[in-house]
Parts: C-alpha cells; sequence; structure tokens
C-alpha cells in the first residue's frame, strides 16, 4: 500500500508512522510517502484522518504502478523529455565502449550532424571474460565529459558494481544499470539516492515482476526518474543473441507508469537485424531506443558484431524519423 501523508505530518512523526507500519518512507516535493508491503490492505481509521490519499496494490509492483499514477512519468535529461504529456522519443547511440579519442570524437560528430542529443558509451564493462576488454573506466568517463563539453552531447554509462558507482552518478548525465547488475541492491539504493535520470535494464533471466520490483528500490528511495529497457531475453533460441520481448514491453507500457526504452542491439546481437528491429521498436511506440554504433564495428573491442557502422545508422535514423511521424511520435 502506498500512502501520501498531510503535508503538515513532520518528518518525527512519519518516521514513527512508517516503524509502526514496517513501511519504506521517503519526502517528493509534496507529501511525506510512505511503502508497506503490498500485503497491506487496510489502515486504521486514525491513520486515515492523517492521509491525503492511499492505494491498496495488488503486488509489490506499486511506485512503478498505474494503480498508483495514472500518467506517464515526466523524465528530463539536459535538454531532453521524455515521457508525461510529450510525444518524444529519444534516440540514445554511441559504441559498446569508449576506446579512444579518435573513436568517439568521430561518433560524436555524427550525432550531432543527425540532431541526435544522447550519447551512450561504456567505460566499466561486465564482460563474461576475465580476458576479455574490461573499460577505460574512471579515464573514460574523464573522456565522456570532455566530449560533452566540445559537442553538448548529454551522456549515458554503465555501472557495473558498487566500486565505481559514485563515479558514473558525478560524470554521467543519465546512469545506467545493465542486465547483470538488475539485481545488485547495492547498486539500485545508490542511484535511489541519487537524483539523475536512471535506465534500468532488464536482467536477461528475470521476469516483468522481477523487474519492476528493481525499479521499486530505486524508486521508493525518493529518485523519480526511472528509465526501463528492454534488451531481451534469454530462451531455448540460439540463432539470435537473445530474444526481443516486445510482448513484455506492451506489458511494460499499458501497466507501469514509466517510460519504456527499446535496445535492438543486445537483443540482435548481430548487425543485419538491427535496423528491422529499431523500426519495430518505433512503431511499436517506445519512449526511445538504444543503439550501439562505431565507426568501424569490425575493429570493435567488444560486441564487434553487433556495432552499426556510421553510413548504416545514419540511413536507417532517416528512416525511423518516417515511421516515428506515422505513429505520432516525436525523434529527439
Amino acid at each position: 500500500m502506498i500512502i501520501h501523508l498531510k503535508k503538515e505530518i513532520n518528518e518525527t512523526e512519519a518516521t514513527t508512522i512508517a516503524q509502526q507500519l514496517e513501511a519504506i518512507h521517503y519526502h517528493n516535493s509534496v507529501h511525506a510517502i510512505l511503502v508497506t508491503p503490498s500485503a497491506t490492505k487496510t489502515i486504521s481509521d486514525e491513520l486515515k484522518a492523517k492521509a491525503d490519499g492511499f492505494w491498496p496494490m495488488e503486488s509489490d509492483i506499486q511506485l512503478a504502478s498505474l494503480s498508483y499514477r495514472n500518467e506517464l512519468r515526466e523524465i528530463k535529461w539536459g535538454n531532453t523529455v521524455i515521457g508525461g504529456t510529450s510525444n518524444n522519443m529519444s534516440v540514445i547511440a554511441g559504441p559498446c565502449s569508449i576506446e579512444s579519442w579518435e573513436q568517439i570524437e568521430q561518433t560524436a560528430e555524427m550525432l550531432v550532424g543527425l540532431g541526435i542529443k544522447t550519447l551512450r558509451a561504456g567505460c566499466y564493462k561486465p564482460r563474461t571474460s576475465p580476458y576479455s576488454f574490461q573499460g577505460l573506466g574512471l579515464e573514460g568517463l574523464k573522456m565522456l565529459a570532455e566530449v560533452r563539453k566540445k559537442y553538448g552531447l548529454n551522456i549515458i554509462s554503465e555501472v557495473k558494481d558498487s566500486t565505481h558507482v559514485a563515479d558514473v552518478i558525478e560524470y554521467a548525465d543519465i546512469i545506467q544499470i545493465g542486465a547483470k547488475a538488475m539485481y545488485d541492491q547495492g547498486i539500485l539504493k545508490s542511484c535511489g539516492d541519487a537524483r539523475k535520470p536512471v535506465l534500468l535494464k532488464r536482467g536477461f533471466g528475470s521476469t516483468l515482476q522481477e523487474f519492476v520490483q528493481a525499479a521499486e528500490f530505486i524508486l521508493s528511495r525518493g529518485n523519480e526518474q526511472v528509465i526501463l529497457c528492454e534488451r531481451g531475453i534469454r530462451t531455448f533460441e540460439t540463432k539470435t543473441r537473445f530474444t526481443f520481448d516486445l510482448c513484455g514491453a506492451a506489458y511494460l507500457k499499458y501497466h507501469t507508469n514509466l517510460p519504456v526504452i527499446l535496445d535492438p542491439s543486445h537483443a540482435m546481437g548481430y548487425a543485419y537485424g538491427v535496423p528491422d528491429l529499431a523500426k519495430a521498436s518505433t512503431a511499436f511506440g517506445c519512449d526511445g531506443l538504444l543503439i550501439e554504433v562505431h565507426p568501424n564495428p569490425k575493429v570493435a573491442k567488444s560486441d564487434a558484431s553487433q556495432q552499426l557502422d556510421h553510413p548504416t545508422f545514419s540511413k536507417l535514423h532517416g528512416e525511423l524519423k518516417t515511421i516515428a511521424t506515422a505513429v505520432g511520435k516525436n525523434i529527439i
């Protein structure tokens, strides 16, 4: 259950009530908000008198539920807005990993030329082998900060573990929590304490319930700027890297109040299929796309097979604009 306390309820009293209910509580700009386990369905008449509203919930998808907040949350970073009453669809593109000045500047120049406002690039890479390229770390974040200063781009970069979460929060405009870190409660709580947008990727073996409950860890610490990202799940299929769960994305779109971004690159795993999946995602009416691009994918140090080269991506971007217009979306 979610309970909004009246504005005159002070912090001490709110804390006491939260302890009595075994609830998490935080403040937004207006109310102290209490969130109890969803098994709680009723409250006392005394507490009702102290509340501006209360919402019993069917499951522990609570703060993210449309049953609680019957409108899409508006998420802002830099001069970009998605969600809310906007019809914006943000295209976020860039290499899997920042590898060099030459690579990232070529990509930044291409994105600026297309009017794209947000650059993705990993600095800490959660690789499946210890012998693979692990990213440039803090050096990479500092390079991205220079790119932002020079080209005016917003930056999204991934948190791999708790050892560098503070650095990513400091340098990135959007904090990305990757699929392998979705269950890391230390990262989730740190991002909940931050006041920057967080893009949370679905773990490739997680259910939709588990996915959105991970978002609840962030929301319940007062950070309301959460974006969900579907990037494919592991099934019996072996011909693609993962299975792109548009059915799951539809559930998120119609049952949660969080914007949904789709990542066709990680779902497909092979560049040849990414443009078609990106077009389908645009027709779906998503709030954004996350696409991996590289000046020369053949020499990429990570995810070489799925990154689009710049000419292919530029052509795709023009096609996406046409589709977006047809479904009432505005590409930004």
